[in-house]
């Protein structure tokens, strides 16, 4: 059944058949606006949106793979800021022969993703259009803290950085040459795995700054040199090369570093501490903060790339 058959309201039904309800929701889909507790008093919000042919393709990704990717996108940035997310809003623009059970498969990872933190999908919006495109809010809860900021870094801090890296890029470029293998590095751009719990918990041990590296680790380091007025300096010794990257990374000529340090879409955090902070096992080391301005590696400039650009 086409998306034209079902018509916009038994779309939305069988969208809403496949959510769940998180804690913070006290009226979910099925009203004029969502109703979500705010005990903290203050709401962090994020929106992103993507588009078919430019964040995403159907012919490399499932419908419950990109309702997964849909939802990380989100609640990474609200993890960056040292939050737990609570709400995901979602509208999509659909062509109109689009098949109702790919809209459900969305729905499904969509869900999901947000049930991993606690969070659900209370409400959105649906268009017809030529250009399948998926616009996501998500909103979460500060508990009481201060946000994590990216102006905040200072000379003498650390850098460090939770979650894999490197890998969702790799798989990209496996995928865009045609290839479907190494699974590992394919299904980290289907789906990425991101350490959510590492936001706050940066938060409580002081982090001064923190970002999600959803662009390109030296791009998004950028923005925090550039917002807290600092030099960022990364050491590639900190990332070691996993085999099956290395092994991708020769057959296709590409240089692995170049995936680690500019690649986007595996989503990990990235934050400086005050010098002499005991970090978790899920934090590594990559670097420091020093006077100055901008981002380099191993104290000199990176030749590569920096990231991805949406206008580019």
């Amino acid at each position: 059944m086409s998306i034209a058959e079902t018509g916009e309201f038994g779309l939305i039904g069988r969208i809403v058949s496949r959510l769940g309800s998180g804690p913070a929701t006290l009226l979910g889909p099925g009203d004029d606006a969502a109703v979500i507790r705010a005990a903290d008093g203050r709401v962090v919000a994020s929106t992103d949106v993507l588009v078919e042919g430019r964040h995403f393709r159907r012919d490399w990704c499932g419908p419950v793979d990109i309702g997964h990717r849909a939802a990380a996108a989100n609640l990474a940035d609200i993890a960056a800021m040292g939050a737990r997310p609570t709400a995901l809003l979602v509208a999509l623009c659909v062509p109109l022969g689009l098949p109702v059970e790919w809209v459900e498969g969305l729905a499904e990872g969509l869900n999901a993703e947000a049930t991993r933190v606690g969070a659900s999908v209370v409400g959105g919006d649906t268009s017809s259009s030529p250009t399948l495109t998926i616009a996501v809010t998500a909103l979460g809860d500060l508990g009481g803290a201060a946000p994590v900021r990216r102006d905040g870094a200072q000379p003498g801090d650390i850098l460090a950085i939770s979650g894999r890296i490197g890998y969702a890029a790799a798989g990209l470029t496996v995928l865009s040459r045609g290839f479907r293998t190494p699974k590992l590095l394919v299904e980290a751009y289907r789906r990425p795995a991101v350490r959510y719990e590492a936001g706050p918990e940066a938060a409580q041990l002081g982090a001064t700054s923190m970002i999600d590296v959803s662009d390109g680790l030296l791009q998004d380091l950028g923005h925090v040199a550039s917002a807290s007025v600092v030099g960022i300096d990364v050491h590639s010794d900190a990332f070691p090369v996993p085999d099956q990257m290395r092994d991708a990374a020769k057959a296709l000529g590409v240089d692995p570093y170049q995936w680690i340090l500019a690649g986007g879409d595996d989503h990990p955090l990235a934050a400086t501490f005050p010098p002499g902070v005991s970090l978790p096992e899920q934090w590594q080391v990559i670097g420091a903060v020093h006077d100055g301005s901008g981002v380099t590696v191993d104290g000199k400039p990176w030749t590569g790339g920096t990231g991805w650009d949406h206008f580019r």
